[in-house]
């Protein structure tokens, strides 16, 4: 089982080809950052997390997390990688400067979470949703909220979680039950059982900053009724220390397929009987508006756990196929045995897994970079086009790029053979840990319909309309680069043209029949995800050969001619899984309800 190597030639390429993160750096706020800043800052990030995070994803997945009397314990290991992580300062890379952050773009710190997550995705889980709390205190808390909270958090000596789910309700937050009571001093008492919390006990962090969500007495029913609160481990005192334990305790942690060493949480408020203590994060009853807010940032997170665990897979599997002989390749001397990379069908999986992890790689950057543009360009317009852009990204990012995780890390283990489906490998932890991705964060199912029923239709269709004309518009870009570019046109514009036409479908039926485009929503969300990451390829593909071409190429010549090759053969191979969608997304919905739900079982 080989170690975790940071892609940083992969990684740089993106941020540059698909990033521009010269331009991002110019954007006001950003003044301080500049892009060979940014390259060190990536040096010496891949050195801490292939030398410290790293070597605890196997420790994780053997030894996992167990709980006792409410406390629960993590390998060792964990906490001297914590403790490192801390120490070096790295949580704070993109945080706000005026609560101890370093102000980098919000694209560094999806780089970030690439690689972390691709060194451990156990480990890697409680970083994750701390950014994703603090984002949504920073965003709505009170100004004496946010000085309570912040720079621990940001200096990650305190942790942060999101606590939706209860036992009832699943993915209908509406149904929740937790309720929350004022006291005199302005503060809650919080009563109730949340499930499924990510890290949401240990003993890495001095404090945990639970965000709960909760109703308030006489609110209304669903999710208008819902109110967000800050719900500490340890009472914070006015000096800032950390005073008595809060009401709240882990009853228990899940035993699950993979991410063993990532505690998933049964949270019990209010067993003592007084109530936990919570403060009121903004206004009562925005509590789902101010957890989407969490959401989407955690929803682009999670879609970075889909390219990390790929990423890892991919290097296991290379690694693997240059080592292991077994059978003879065409062409190779007799009575020998083959490495099994020199065998067609090995090297059609490795390449598909190079290419599906590039384009989510594209896809994600991307994502980040708008986000980044929405929130500092100093031009309304722009700002608000690259919004909508990364709105419309977001369901791709989460679920085409989760879905596409879980395929790689099944390729990577049908690379190893026999071999992969014994642990000691190392592959199927990958396929374990990866396969949570696409239920995290609201299912892929959500996000298909996410996409179908409020992107798609955003500004009367012009969002996406605009991304279909983009991409084909690129194609007469691929028609100047030259012949070696002309499958790829062809395939990419045949590609859009069919996204063209069922996102017509969608418009024309949504109104008269939503079920019949709910049906198609999977379908949908998959053509779209693999078109944009055949577009992002050829974009890569392009800047690669004009960096050929270049006499201060910052690449190595034969690294970015491989790139072409690349999107090539997503082109050829992968693109046109996109038109083969076009009749599941226009089916409609009859044969779905054809049968009685009892026939099902029979």
């Amino acid at each position: 089982m080989s170690d975790y190597r940071t892609p940083l030639d992969d990684i740089r390429l993106t941020l540059d080809a698909i990033s521009d993160i010269s331009s991002i750096c110019d954007l006001p706020g950003y003044e301080h950052v500049d892009p060979e800043m940014v390259d060190g800052m990536l040096e010496e990030l891949s050195r801490f997390v292939t030398e410290v995070i790293g070597p605890v994803d196997r420790i994780g997945d053997q030894q996992g997390c167990t709980v006792e009397d409410g406390v629960v314990t993590l390998p060792e290991e964990f906490h001297t990688a914590w403790d490192q992580f801390v120490e070096a300062g790295w949580s704070s890379i993109s945080q706000d400067p005026d609560y101890g952050g370093g102000g980098f773009p919000g694209a560094i710190q999806t780089v970030m979470t690439e690689m972390i997550g691709a060194a451990s995705r156990s480990w890697s889980m409680g970083p994750m949703l701390t950014v994703g709390a603090i984002d949504a205190i920073h965003a709505f808390a009170n100004e004496e909220l946010k000085e309570t909270y912040l720079p621990k958090m940001v200096a990650s000596q305190w942790s942060g979680t999101m606590n939706l789910t209860e036992p009832q309700a699943g993915s209908d937050v509406g149904a929740l039950t937790t309720k929350a009571v004022p006291q005199d001093d302005g503060s809650w008492r919080i009563f109730g059982t949340k499930i499924f919390i990510t890290y949401g006990e240990h003993e890495l962090s001095e404090n945990i900053i639970q965000l709960v969500l909760a109703r308030t007495p006489d609110s209304p029913p669903g999710t208008k009724g819902i109110s967000l609160f800050i719900v500490p481990k340890y009472i914070v005192n006015e000096d800032g220390t950390l005073g008595e334990r809060n009401d709240y305790k882990c009853l228990s942690v899940e035993h699950k397929l993979g991410l063993h060493a990532s505690p998933t949480c049964v949270l019990s408020y209010g067993d003592a009987g007084e109530g936990a203590v919570g403060y009121l994060l903004g206004e009562e009853h925005q509590g789902m508006r101010y957890m989407f807010k969490m959401m989407n940032n955690a929803r682009l997170g999670v879609g970075v756990e889909g390219l990390a665990v790929s990423e890892r897979s991919i290097q296991l599997a290379s690694d693997y196929a240059q080592e292991r002989r077994q059978g003879r390749a065409v062409g190779s001397p007799a009575g020998e045995q083959s490495l099994i990379i020199d065998h067609a069908d090995v090297r059609r999986m490795l390449l598909t897994m190079r290419a599906y992890t590039d384009a989510m790689r594209g896809v994600l950057y991307l994502n980040a970079a708008c986000l980044d543009i929405a929130r500092n360009h100093s031009d309304e317009d722009i700002a608000q086009a690259a919004s909508d852009r990364a709105e419309l990204l977001t369901p791709i990012s989460k679920g085409w790029c989760t879905d596409i995780g879980c395929e790689m890390t099944s390729i990577g283990i049908q690379v190893h053979g026999g071999y992969g489906y014994i642990e000691e490998t190392g592959a199927a932890q990958h396929f374990r840990d990866a396969r949570i991705s696409p239920i995290y964060e609201g299912t892929n199912g959500i996000q298909a319909i996410d996409l179908v029923g409020r992107k798609v239709p955003m500004k009367n269709g012009a969002v996406i309309k605009g991304l279909l004309n983009e991409i084909q518009e690129f194609g007469q870009k691929l028609n100047d680069a030259g012949e070696e570019f002309s499958l790829i046109r062809e395939n990419l514009v045949e590609a859009a043209v069919a996204t063209e036409k069922a996102t017509d479908w969608i418009f024309s039926n949504g109104i008269e029949n939503p079920n019949d485009v709910m049906a198609g929503a999977t379908p949908y969300l998959r053509m779209l995800g693999q078109l944009v990451g055949g577009w992002l390829l050829a974009r890569q593909a392009v800047f690669a050969q004009e960096q050929v071409l270049a006499d201060n190429a910052k690449f190595d010549k034969e690294y970015l001619n491989n790139k072409i090759v690349t999107a090539r053969f997503y082109a050829e191979q992968l693109l046109p899984i996109v038109g083969a969608q076009l009749n599941a997304v226009t089916a409609g919905s009859s044969d779905l309800y054809a049968m009685q739900a009892e026939a099902f079982s029979i």
